[in-house]
């Protein structure tokens, strides 16, 4: 999952970002957008291995058992059932993206004048992921935490064949989950996701814009060279 994601979601926003910019012109809201529009294509196109995901961790299933309940799911509903859990994981990762790389970009700027760079190192990048990427992560706890109850407590209805089941909209699983937690249910998980999400975004985008440098520098050397 994580490969593929990652593959979509950094070349998408590359892209988005050149078009907008070709045509909006530079401007601090185009990395908001960019990086909703990559997130969104990268959520729907990745969901239904998420959902296989969170099955395999919340029920513990073999690979035999997660295909046989799968099959049993499409077969009775269809395959939209794959992406049960997209409009909550859309209504974290979205948001996640748009405040991830306003921050970074913006960030990634501030600390290149501070120290007069014209090119930011692998310490700016990443230090500039890390604090975007727990921002970011703080603000849509709470969606996460309702596709992980979307994604795993039907699942467990229908396998204990109970009639009762989880109420499909997202703000009444919120509300499900405040009456039964208070509002500190909405952000359980908080010290393990945050511990999760900053290291790893600052860990990938220092790496993918050390890479993305060096590249150019060898690009640019080659076209010196042949001219």
């Amino acid at each position: 999952m994580a490969i593929p994601a990652t593959v979509i979601y950094f070349t998408s926003y590359e892209q988005l970002s050149e078009a907008l910019i070709s045509k909006l012109g530079d401007g601090s809201h185009l990395p908001v957008l960019a990086g909703s529009l990559a997130r969104l294509g990268t959520v729907t196109i990745i969901s239904p291995i998420e959902l296989m995901r969170t099955k395999l961790q919340a029920r513990q299933l073999s690979y035999r058992q997660l295909y046989k309940c799968l099959n049993s799911e499409v077969a009775r509903k269809g395959w939209i059932s794959l992406w049960k859990g997209w409009s909550p994981t859309i209504l974290r990762d979205v948001p996640f993206s748009a405040l991830y790389w306003c921050n970074y970009e913006y960030l990634k700027k501030r600390l290149c004048r501070k120290y007069d760079m014209r090119e930011p190192t692998f310490l700016i990048t990443f230090t500039s992921g890390a604090v975007s990427g727990s921002v970011a992560a703080a603000i849509t706890l709470p969606f996460d935490v309702v596709k992980t109850h979307k994604q795993t407590n039907v699942w467990e209805y229908e396998l204990s064949n109970i009639s009762e089941k989880m109420p499909a909209s997202v703000w009444r699983i919120m509300k499900k989950v405040v009456a039964e937690n208070g509002f500190a249910g909405l952000f359980v998980g908080f010290i393990p996701r945050l511990t999760k999400v900053a290291p790893a975004c600052a860990i990938m985008i220092g790496t993918y814009e050390y890479v993305k440098s060096s590249f150019r520098r060898l690009n640019k050397e080659r076209h010196m060279k042949s001219q």
